[in-house]
């Protein structure tokens, strides 16, 4: 009986002893706080990432939660100042907040930066630190209805660009025929509104000058800015934009362009088809939508006509006081490859910060990545949005101004002048 006894334990002990070495010595978890859980493709890769990650690391695993932005946005807020946030979590480049109160990890020598845009690290970089992985990026566009504006009688010209005179007449026209011109909202977002008068500015004044204005070092009142603000106006005062601009969402904004009540153009970000190619059941455009791209007008006499934005987006982030700071990179350095990379543009059909070569893009949407990137083909480009680049009083003066008044049709442009000059 005691050898029997003996046996038992012995056989106990090895059965345990070759548990532990084979188990992982440090198995963790981590926690992932993210925007796009009502996106189905970018929710997809953001699973699939996950899943590659813990093919990589056995016994760790990722724990993700999707919120809303709002919702996310006031979780992170409560969270982190309890000290008690994710360790990884969604943020946009705009978010100083969380770098100023140094709640963010240095990423400078930890990321894999060789395989992503050196403007796209630009974008995070403030200071000696390098602070996001620029998952999503864009660019502004200006997507139309190709049967809505033939039956208006106009067609874009051989480089998709009206100019500004024959821009006016087809707001004027469309107006006319009580239909919305150009899609747009700002209900839930502090930058889509400005879209409108951003690109008239950065054309007019050309990309130098125009990251001048918005850090301040040229005045409103210079005659090249009063002159886009004037145009804008114009279109303004015409009713380019819907009467629900002020309470319109982002969201809504899409479905008003695709469905009803339908517009006969859209300005917004090239994030476009990561909702519009969903199924229409799941909020897309209908499968036979006529949909083309073209430029914003070219102004008369500008400096640079073919200059528009190109903006990083959606991110992740790191929390500073996460106990897993390795792993949380190594999560980020799983999405950080030109596969990835790939994988974010064929099935999100969104532009990335990862470096990625787009003549390989395929899938059942490559023909709107051609149109993309032919009407993109001569383009200059500014990267970052005002909202990005400006910072303090001078930004929340733009978000309320040009994001939100002066489309809404509240403010005239001397006023505009007056106020954004007064933050200077």
């Amino acid at each position: 009986m005691r050898l029997r006894h003996v046996l038992r334990t012995l056989a106990t002990v090895l059965a345990v002893s070759t548990y532990m070495a084979i188990a992982p010595a440090h198995a963790a978890t981590l926690s992932l706080w993210t925007f796009w859980g009502d996106q189905g493709a970018k929710r997809d890769f953001i699973e699939h990432a996950v899943k590659a990650f813990e093919a990589a690391h056995p016994g760790d695993t990722v724990q993700v939660s999707w919120y809303d932005k709002n919702s996310l946005y006031a979780a992170l807020k409560t969270a982190l100042r309890a000290g008690q946030g994710p360790d990884v979590f969604y943020a946009e480049v705009d978010q100083v907040e969380y770098i100023d109160n140094g709640l963010l990890l240095d990423l400078s020598n930890r990321l894999n930066w060789g395989d992503i845009e050196p403007w796209a690290k630009q974008a995070w970089t403030f200071g000696k630190g390098t602070y996001g992985l620029p998952l999503e990026a864009w660019t502004v566009e200006l997507y139309y209805n190709t049967k809505l504006l033939h039956e208006l009688g106009f067609n874009p010209p051989a480089n998709h660009q009206f100019d500004q005179k024959t821009f006016l007449a087809l707001i004027k026209a469309a107006h006319a025929k009580d239909i919305t011109p150009i899609a747009l909202g700002v209900g839930d977002r502090p930058y889509p509104g400005a879209f409108l008068t951003e690109e008239a500015l950065l054309k007019e004044v050309g990309a130098a000058d125009y990251g001048k204005l918005m850090r301040g070092e040229l005045k409103w009142s210079d005659p090249r800015v009063v002159k886009a603000l004037t145009y804008v106006k114009s279109l303004i005062d015409t009713g380019a934009l819907p009467k629900s601009f002020s309470t319109l969402k982002l969201g809504e904004s899409h479905a008003y362009f695709y469905s009803k009540p339908g517009s006969v153009m859209f300005l917004m970000g090239s994030f476009y088809p990561s909702r519009a190619f969903n199924p229409p059941n799941q909020g897309g455009q209908p499968p036979d939508f006529p949909l083309g791209i073209m430029q914003y007008p070219a102004l008369d006499n500008a400096a640079c006509n073919e200059c528009k934005t190109m903006a990083v987006g959606g991110s992740y982030v790191v929390n500073a006081a996460t106990k897993h700071a390795d792993l949380a990179v190594a999560f980020l350095n799983t999405m950080a490859t030109p596969a990835m990379g790939k994988l974010w543009v064929e099935t999100v059909m969104g532009q990335t910060g990862i470096k990625t070569d787009m003549a390989h893009v395929s899938g059942p949407h490559a023909g709107y990545f051609k149109e993309l990137a032919a009407v993109n083909d001569d383009a200059k480009y500014f990267f970052g949005l005002p909202s990005q680049v400006m910072q303090g009083k001078r930004r929340d003066a733009f978000t309320q101004i040009i994001n939100q008044a002066f489309p809404a049709g509240i403010l005239s442009v001397q006023q505009v002048v007056d106020r954004m000059d007064a933050v200077q």
